[in-house]
């Protein structure tokens, strides 16, 4: 029996925006994501229009052709960490010099790792490895291929600091790479299409298969002028580490390709043969509202509340939505419902003013009673292997002696415990708000989400600017005013200061580049990525199997 098609009833209490509301908030957004997709475009040119000349003439496509062609057309990809350290080394580090993501290949949910050798001739910068080591964790957790297109002159020598020592540092690939062969047993294709010397040639060792580009690829733990300075002898680098020498001499390659084109199309015949388990047909339906309109959805002024059912029924199906307790704690969404035929299990902040048991309650506030409902129904979605989706627009947890007295402490503490230990996928986007522990209860970074998206109107932090402001100064002002003064020059600046930093933390185009976010996405593009990181979280998943 079909499921009932759900049926849309506004926010009680909620006054319905106008058409002239609707087209300024439209408006807002429209020029976020322009800005956004401006970003996008720059970083996208890597090195820039000379430096990919130069790869063309070397006989080598860019990373980005790469990815084109070795990826199914017209396929969506999914690009993860695009926007990391784009604000960092004066801008000479577009992307951190390697493209990541998730992709297809004959319809089959891959990642891939593109060292983009415009930038810096591929060199790893410190953010590149936190970009890797990110990829790897995705295709490690949901053991999906991981595939490495290698063009990378080794270490960015002067940021060494930051590469090669520590827990996290350039080491930590290897290792993952190692839990991968031997371990988790996850499917690793490495390609070697240019350069890859010293301890970044364990990467490609370090994977199932190597192929090596002739004329173009070159591996070796040092290269010749290294050799010269270091044992005095003179050879040149195919004869010391080409795709000729280690596919016939030193057996380190598995296979060798003529040109890039021949490369990319063995990867995806190899990734074709890979054993599959099966992946039902489902029946999905559209959402009920046009996703066209989630631009009129945010208020101008993101402390304004708003309807979240607006956006919910815009980017999940139609049928299948079954609200969990909706009399009780209504500042909180919990439902079961589906995208794009998936089951889920979704959590969304509601905002505004709500009434329960004759009490005003405040959106996007956690109250004891929020916390203990969420963590039952987080709790029956791990039993059910349902994977988890937080819409995120959360200010925090109440605070005052009614909340203490209700024992929040240990509400709050069972919602994260709940959300920490479930056994399923757990998919976060950030509308607006992420603000104090409430970020973290409602499964924000710390707590190791599978995938992390924001719009571009995300707030992530521990609290807006003038809290801070209010935290930081609120001792020094109040003598002022006890002693009739005027605010100083120095004192004013300091709090200008500290709004202005805030509002450059707070926003989203800041997240995704310290790699806060896995992507900053278009809103109407959230349907899509959700069912790109459902396909990648599930098709391997197993009830009771945990999937971290």
């Amino acid at each position: 029996m079909e499921p009932p098609e759900a049926v849309f009833e506004p926010q009680p209490g909620l006054a319905v925006p106008g058409a002239r509301d609707r087209a300024a908030r439209a408006a807002r957004l429209r020029h976020l994501v322009e800005q956004l997709e401006q970003l996008q475009k720059r970083l996208r040119q890597g090195g820039g229009a000379v430096r990919i000349e130069k790869q063309h003439k070397a006989g080598k496509l860019t990373a980005r052709e790469r990815l084109e062609k070795l990826l199914d057309p017209g396929a969506f990809f999914l690009e993860i960490g695009l926007l990391v350290a784009y604000d960092r080394y004066e801008g000479q580090a577009p992307s951190a010099g390697v493209v990541t993501g998730v992709g297809f290949i004959a319809e089959r949910p891959v990642v891939v790792v593109a060292n983009d050798a415009t930038v810096k001739a591929g060199a790893w910068w410190p953010e590149t490895i936190t970009k890797i080591l990110r990829c790897q964790e995705i295709a490690m957790r949901h053991h999906v291929p991981i595939v490495y297109l290698v063009d990378c002159a080794g270490v960015n020598l002067p940021y060494q600091d930051g590469i090669f020592p520590g827990q996290y540092g350039a080491g930590r690939i290897f290792y993952y790479n190692s839990k991968m062969r031997r371990e988790l047993r996850v499917p690793q294709i490495a390609a070697v299409m240019g350069p890859c010397i010293a301890g970044g040639a364990y990467l490609p060792a370090l994977s199932d298969v190597i192929i090596m580009v002739e004329k173009t690829s070159f591996m070796g733990l040092g290269g010749p002028n290294l050799v010269k300075g270091a044992t005095g002898q003179m050879v040149d680098a195919e004869t010391l580490g080409g795709a000729a020498m280690h596919n016939a001499i030193s057996g380190v390659a598995h296979y060798s390709a003529a040109n890039d084109e021949e490369c990319l199309a063995l990867i995806r015949r190899l990734i074709t043969e890979l054993p599959r388990l099966p992946v039902p047909a489902r029946a999905s339906t559209a959402p009920l509202l046009n996703a066209e309109e989630l631009y009129e959805i945010l208020p101008t002024d993101h402390r304004l509340p708003y309807d979240i059912q607006e956006v919910v029924f815009r980017i999940f199906d139609r049928q299948g939505r079954l609200e969990f307790m909706a009399d009780y704690a209504p500042e909180i969404l919990c439902a079961n419902t589906r995208l794009e035929g998936l089951p889920v299990a979704l959590i969304a902040n509601r905002r505004g003013f709500l009434k329960t048991d004759g009490k005003a309650r405040i959106g996007g506030i956690l109250y004891t009673e929020t916390a203990r409902k969420v963590a039952h129904f987080v709790e029956n979605a791990s039993r059910q292997g349902l994977p988890l989706i937080y819409l995120q627009d959360v200010s925090g947890f109440m605070v005052g002696p009614e909340a203490e007295q209700s024992g929040i402490i240990r509400a709050g503490a069972e919602m994260v415990e709940t959300m920490s230990c479930a056994r399923t996928p757990r998919i976060i986007v950030t509308l607006n708000h992420a603000s104090g522990a409430g970020y973290y209860a409602m499964a924000g970074q710390g707590f190791d989400p599978d995938f992390a998206f924001s719009w571009p109107t995300a707030r992530v932090g521990v609290m807006e600017g003038e809290s801070a402001v209010q935290a930081m100064f609120a001792g020094e002002l109040e003598k002022i005013r006890g002693t009739g003064q005027v605010v100083s020059e120095d004192l004013q600046q300091a709090m200008e200061r500290t709004r202005a930093d805030y509002e450059r933390w707070l926003d989203a185009r800041f997240a995704g580049a310290r790699g806060h976010v896995d992507a900053v996405i278009d809103p109407r593009d959230t349907r899509k990525v959700l069912h790109l990181a459902l396909r990648v979280a599930t098709e391997n998943y197993s009830p009771g199997k945990a999937s971290r």
